[in-house]
């Protein structure tokens, strides 16, 4: 490996990590950004790891550095928000996160002095939001996306309230886990160095389980307790934020507090919407368009932009509007109704219920049939030929026409998805 360039070592490292369902499509601003977040020696070796979640031994098998010297160079990883590891059973479990939700955002979860986190946010900026090909990917590829929105608790009146499941409820994830960690806003830290940020307030980012047990315990964010992750959560609420997380059932990795502003997601849902990007609530907002005023206070309030004013084509009052929803834009979050003074927005169930995927694993397996990508969780190890072999030829499979896609990967995807889930636990699992 020592003919290798600095590009190259980076070249690999960004095509390892597009291996992911939510890959990192290649480019000079990715190969500077992973240049301020890996040595050149730390993109190649990383480059070699699995997709799947592995041990030091596994590394060292891989690495051939010795064990003392893999497990020194897997903790310095893990310390820096690069790798999250966990102790499960008695053992020491590392994952390498995706980019996003992953290591582009612990890269910002705290103020730092080891990088430059002003010229760190302008390349996430010119990556992200500018060239905008890895947000296309990440939001605007397959029907399973990564995150979901969690419906507004305080906007659901006794009636609907009856029908939201637990998992749909922010504080249920926050009452559930084991454990909780509260880091900065990524996003907003991020505008901030742009001079771009809003008010809304910046530390404020959850994570639970097994990622804030790892978080927590290198500095990326700081450990709280239920009643203090509530009131967070109350305090979101009153700044009309919207709730982002993992879009699974059980064991919630993350919860974003979204502003509609800065944060990737809701940035992504007014440039995508139609494709839908983000995973809606159950629930729609329907206005009382003979109480509605046409003040415009819920216009004002949707982080998507999903509601308008109107001609309430009244011929008495020829000047009067009224809001009207969008509803293939809108996220179902409630945000509007609970900035309507006079009750002429309430929450409806949706006609018919989105469905969420149980777990991480099912999640991140859907994911990857839809982009094509499976052949890369089932042969992660691709320095071996074998593996190379069988990727490619199951590459092949998953970019056939839709028909005959569907055909061929039928008993592939039912035996993967058995098998995944009986198996070792992905980052979001507790």
């Amino acid at each position: 490996m020592a003919h290798l360039t600095p590009k190259s070592a980076y070249k690999d490292l960004s095509d390892r990590l597009n291996r992911f369902p939510q890959g990192a499509p290649p480019s000079k601003v990715l190969f500077q950004i992973l240049a301020m977040l890996f040595s050149q020696r730390e993109a190649r070796l990383v480059a070699q790891l699995p997709i799947k979640p592995f041990t030091a031994l596994k590394a060292e098998r891989i690495w051939k550095l010795g064990i003392t010297e893999s497990k020194k160079v897997l903790d310095e990883l893990a310390g820096r928000g690069v790798l999250v590891n966990m102790v499960i059973r008695g053992e020491t479990i590392y994952v390498l996160p995706p980019p996003m939700a992953g290591f582009f955002e612990f890269s910002l979860m705290r103020v730092r002095g080891d990088i430059d986190q002003k010229l760190l946010s302008e390349l996430f900026y010119q990556y992200l939001n500018v060239e905008e090909d890895f947000i296309k990917a990440l939001f605007a590829t397959g029907d399973t996306q990564l995150g979901r929105v969690f419906v507004n608790e305080p906007a659901l009146s006794a009636r609907n309230s009856l029908q939201v499941m637990d998992y749909e409820r922010a504080g249920h994830v926050i009452d559930t886990a084991r454990h909780i960690g509260i880091g900065i806003c990524y996003c907003r830290h991020k505008m901030e160095h742009l001079d771009r940020a809003c008010d809304a307030p910046m530390d404020i980012c959850m994570t639970f389980g097994n990622t804030a047990r790892s978080l927590t315990r290198h500095g990326t964010a700081r450990e709280v307790d239920k009643v203090e992750a509530r009131d967070l959560l109350d305090e979101a609420y009153g700044k009309n934020l919207v709730q982002f997380g993992e879009n699974v059932q059980r064991k919630v990795a993350f919860i974003c507090n979204c502003c509609g502003c800065c944060c990737e997601a809701m940035i992504a849902a007014r440039k995508f919407g139609i494709l839908q990007p983000v995973h809606t609530t159950n629930f729609i907002p329907v206005v009382d368009s003979a109480g509605c005023s046409g003040c415009g206070e819920c216009v004002t309030a949707c982080p998507v932009e999903a509601i308008a004013l109107s001609s309430a084509n009244n011929p008495h009052r020829p000047k009067l509007k009224v809001a009207r929803v969008q509803e293939e834009f809108c996220l179902g979050c409630g945000v509007c109704v609970r900035n309507c003074s006079i009750d002429a927005l309430t929450l409806e169930s949706r006609p018919e219920r989105v469905m969420t995927p149980l777990t991480t694993t099912r999640r991140t397996v859907l994911m990857a049939i839809e982009r094509g990508k499976l052949q890369n969780l089932i042969f992660d190890n691709q320095t071996l030929l074998s593996h190379r072999a069988l990727a490619a030829l199951l590459g092949v499979i998953l970019n056939l026409p839709p028909m005959k896609r569907a055909m061929a990967s039928k008993q592939v995807r039912s035996r993967y998805l058995k098998w995944a889930e009986g198996g070792s636990p992905v980052i979001g699992d507790q």
